[in-house]
């Protein structure tokens, strides 16, 4: 009886932390923000606040959100180049992945690339009609996720989910 119980205690260890781990990854599902995007919903012009809006709520409803910003984000918002460790200090986007790509390439093919390959959702109003063909797998719904701005709210249109309605 005694060696039953010895077998048992790491089966049963075993079985608690392979559930905790599934929680986990259903709990923070992958997102990707198209910062070159995301960065004009609140006013027209480009601003980290919508930014980091959209990553607090991200947060919230229980995805890990990162962003990916054009080579020319920093001087959009700053006049002056950024890296992403430069935006990632920004205030609101601390602790987040933060990637600028290489100057003269578009952000579009990292940022499908990267989704296609983590299973991430992508947080933009841009249909990406000139290269989504190449990406089926973020043609499923709630793949992408569309978002703005009413009457000064934040508004993501978020698939169903844990503690979210269908």
């Amino acid at each position: 009886m005694a060696d039953g119980i010895l077998l048992l205690l790491p089966v049963a260890l075993a079985a608690i932390l392979l559930v905790l781990r599934a929680w986990l990854r259903r709990r923070h599902r992958p997102a990707v923000i198209d910062g070159s995007n995301v960065m004009y919903w609140k006013t027209g012009t480009p601003s980290l606040e919508p930014v980091a809006e959209v990553l607090a709520a991200l947060r919230a409803a229980g995805y890990e959100a990162g962003v990916i910003f054009d080579a020319n984000a920093g001087y959009l918002l700053g006049g002056r180049y950024m890296h992403g460790d430069a935006l990632q200090r920004q205030p609101g986007l601390r602790g987040a992945r933060v990637t600028v790509v290489p100057k003269g390439t578009p952000a579009d093919p990292y940022l499908l690339d990267f989704a296609q390959k983590s299973g991430a959702a992508i947080v933009s109003n841009d249909r990406f009609r000139d290269r989504i063909d190449g990406f089926p797998a973020l043609q499923t719904p709630g793949r992408r996720i569309r978002g703005g701005y009413r009457d000064g709210s934040l508004w993501l249109d978020l698939p169903p989910g844990p503690g979210r309605p269908g």
